[in-house]
């Protein structure tokens, strides 16, 4: 009864302060103040909502709201389009297009730089700088995008954000890009690499592909090629795989100590014979780690004879596997040797975009820790510092949307970049998600039957 009698003390609140028959107004019935030009609005039922994305005609009607013009609509002025048509789609000739005016301004898509500053240089004066650069850097994307014409994905506003990568930059040996295996490029700053380097020479960059369950070993060895000619450390991972494998490993666990209490039951001939075909199992175990331990020194050992002895083999080779945890942290503290921002401590600082399973990776990596997980708080308020071990210390920035080349709203849509909640016309992801997607494969997983193409048309 309590609760129900103060939401209507609130409403009643409410009511005598925006309803209609208490508008407080002067002698001349002019409104006291301008910000109760929408007085009488139940306000406690408002729901306000980020909108990124807008049709051209909702996107028309608010321009003529915010600027007080009438309009009357015109009738039968109607436009058809063929339902059968590619609308939204790009054709061949506009897409290489695109791209390759995209490749000609690719070192134009850059990332804003933290200032130089010294001992000397006060906050004030650091925040000023910092405040300038930045706004610079933004006339510069929006008249990349005006002038050249180009698309370019939503990227993130807001200084304070780039703060902390500045500072995960700063205090890391490996600045580490997690990238989503379906589309690595998209997710890639190049730029940010670059800027790593202008930091500290010392510094290293490294890609983490992951999701890399979605990728065959086909593909995983092409896109391992593709990075050894770049001349970029990648790795292949995937969280869900990785939170899988020690669920798996769990339960072999409790089924063998369910299997020792049953052992204890028995007599003890029973007893002796099961210890020693455990003691012989445990030992068949350390046999094939052994071996497999064996296999990896001959393949390392191959490596450095050829690389002694040709040229050729000092390129970046590599793997094409997917790592598991324990093999992404052994990697992690191998990569480095050269001196570190903190002695005797690796420090990997990890950036991505928000939806490329940063969060998922991380905590894939603590899952299987044997020992306490320290955490301390970053010397920001955003990003946050956590140590795996003694040795290795992770840098985790938050979610950052750099700015990247993208052909067609559509793709940023199926790449997950925009929302899909305001996605306001549905047709041209649609039609391009069915152009990539095979039309038997279609067909059989929905169990229906698609028109065959024109003559003339392959789709």
């Amino acid at each position: 009864m309590g609760k129900k009698k103060a939401n209507q003390l609130g409403r009643s609140l409410i009511k005598d302060r925006f309803g209609q028959g208490n508008r407080k107004t002067v002698d001349n019935n002019s409104m006291l103040h301008t910000t109760e030009v929408q007085d009488g609005y139940d306000w406690g039922r408002l729901n306000l909502q980020s909108v990124t994305e807008e049709s051209s005609f909702q996107e028309f009607l608010r321009t003529a709201e915010l600027a007080g013009t009438e309009f009357q609509a015109e009738k039968l002025n109607i436009t058809y389009v063929n339902p059968k048509a590619k609308v939204g789609l790009l054709t061949t000739n506009e897409r290489v297009a695109i791209e390759r005016k995209q490749v000609d301004k690719k070192n134009l898509l850059k990332i804003p730089r933290r200032p130089r500053w010294t001992k000397e240089t006060t906050p004030e004066e650091l925040q000023l700088l910092e405040n300038e650069n930045f706004l610079e850097w933004r006339r510069g994307l929006a008249a990349l995008q005006e002038d050249d014409g180009l698309l370019m994905t939503p990227y993130e506003k807001n200084l304070d954000f780039w703060r902390q990568l500045w500072r995960v930059v700063e205090r890391s040996d490996i600045v580490v890009q997690i990238v989503d295996g379906r589309n690595p490029l998209l997710f890639r700053s190049e730029d940010l690499e670059k800027y790593v380097k202008e930091v500290d020479e010392r510094k290293m960059n490294m890609i983490l592909i992951n999701k890399s369950d979605f990728l065959n070993a086909e593909q995983r060895e092409a896109w391992a090629k593709y990075f050894d000619e770049q001349g970029i450390r990648v790795a292949f991972f995937s969280a869900a795989e990785s939170v899988e494998e020690a669920k798996r490993e769990q339960e072999e666990r409790e089924r063998a100590a369910e299997e020792g209490e049953e052992g204890d039951e028995e007599d003890s001939e029973d007893e002796q014979t099961n210890e020693v075909e455990k003691k012989l199992k445990d030992l068949g175990l350390k046999v094939d780690r052994a071996e497999k331990v064996l296999e990896k020194l001959e393949e390392k050992v191959e490596e450095v004879a050829e690389g002694e002895s040709s040229s050729s083999s000092s390129k970046l080779r590599n793997n094409p596997n997917i790592l598991s945890n324990t093999e992404l942290i052994a990697l992690f503290k191998s990569l480095h040797k050269a001196d570190r921002v903190t002695e005797g401590l690796v420090t990997v600082g990890l950036v991505g975009y928000p939806n490329v399973g940063k969060s998922s990776t991380i905590n894939a990596v603590f899952l299987e820790k044997k020992v306490s997980v320290s955490a301390t708080p970053g010397k920001t308020k955003h990003f946050q510092t956590l140590y795996v071990d003694s040795e290795l210390l992770f840098c985790d920035c938050p979610g950052l949307v750099m700015p990247s080349f993208c052909t067609t709203k559509a793709d940023m849509i199926l790449n997950g970049i925009l929302p899909i909640d305001q996605m306001r016309d549905h047709v041209p992801p649609v039609n391009l998600l069915c152009t990539l997607i095979p039309r038997h494969i279609l067909e059989d997983t929905y169990g229906i039957m698609i028109a065959k193409p024109l003559e003339g048309k392959t789709r």
